[in-house]
């Protein structure tokens, strides 16, 4: 997708706020690494932050399935003096960039899970339901399957497991029982039409509460469309394997299902010798960081470092 240098720049300014990037910064010694990988590099927001404290001599690489994205984080960071490169790639893959470019081992790993507020905004990606939009939620616009094609063509039970097991929805079957008798008269196609069927499905003491009715089924379907915890789960266990002796991995995290594959990871290696866990507890927004961002609120940060050269 091609910007205007205007639009890009609008784009940018808009959606600056790097989740807990003091912590960050401070947590894998960003200053001190000589290679650092972004595996959800997004619009640049975090890499901004990064390459502002490394050294002249080191590497920056930042990865994301979101060409869009990338477009703007790569004119974002063109006035940067640094060495850096930006890579269109699913994270589970991060084993192949490095490879790529002829790199054996980084020192940092950086993962801001989730979507971003600039995904959000775009109504066409479909990801929100506040605004009305295509059922897509395809973060690589080149994977074949949408939000649309779960929506229309899954059974009532399958997306009654989608639903409770990637959005932990109560009311589930209720809302699959409505889709399907909802499709039979014409497909479900826009984020709006779907997002009303969901809050008739519930009770409606529920359809005005403080989490708007459709946030977890969005949830589950944006989840599945893009294989994220299966992904995460892949990019976590590669990230390890790539560490230098001292290296950092830090997870952001914005939901129980995300924060629980990365604690038992950690756990995982931990008991194994390969990491030392820095973040006993997942460290969250102070609250001011809360106040200027509120989307921060929910995110969880944990950190670990590799202890054992073999894996």
């Amino acid at each position: 997708m091609i910007f205007l240098e205007s639009s890009v720049k609008e784009m940018a300014d808009k959606y600056h706020y790097p989740v807990m990037y003091r912590e960050v910064l401070e947590l894998l010694n960003v200053g001190t690494k000589k290679v650092v990988v972004d595996c959800t590099v997004g619009i640049g927001s975090h890499a901004h932050k990064l390459l502002g404290v490394m050294r002249p001599d080191c590497f920056y690489i930042g990865i994301d399935k979101d060409q869009d994205s990338l477009d703007i984080a790569s004119n974002k960071l063109r006035g940067l003096k640094r060495n850096f490169t930006l890579v269109k790639e699913d994270f589970s893959n991060l084993d192949k960039v490095l490879k790529n470019l002829g790199i054996e081992g980084a020192d940092a790993f950086l993962f801001d899970l989730g979507i971003s507020s600039y995904q959000l905004s775009d109504p066409h990606r479909g990801f929100s339901f506040l605004k009305e939009g295509p059922l897509d939620m395809r973060m690589d616009r080149n994977s074949f399957l949408s939000a649309y094609d779960l929506i229309n063509n899954l059974s009532e039970g399958e997306l009654v497991n989608i639903f409770r097991k990637f959005g932990e929805e109560r009311y589930s079957k209720r809302i699959a029982n409505s889709l399907i008798k909802a499709r039979k008269n014409k497909p479900v196609s826009t984020t709006t039409q779907l997002a009303q069927i969901i809050k008739s499905s519930i009770p409606v003491k529920y359809q005005y509460s403080r989490i708007n009715p459709a946030t977890r089924v969005f949830q589950s379907l944006r989840i599945t469309v893009n294989r994220e915890l299966e992904s995460l789960s892949k990019g976590i266990t590669k990230a390890v394997s790539l560490l230098n002796m001292g290296g950092r991995i830090g997870v952001i995290s914005f939901h129980s299902l995300e924060d629980r594959i990365v604690k038992h990871k950690f756990r995982e290696y931990s008991a194994q010798g390969f990491l030392n866990i820095i973040t006993k507890k997942p460290l969250q927004p102070l609250d001011l960081e809360v106040e200027e961002n509120p989307p921060s609120r929910s995110a969880k940060l944990r950190v670990a470092e590799r202890s054992s050269c073999s894996i």
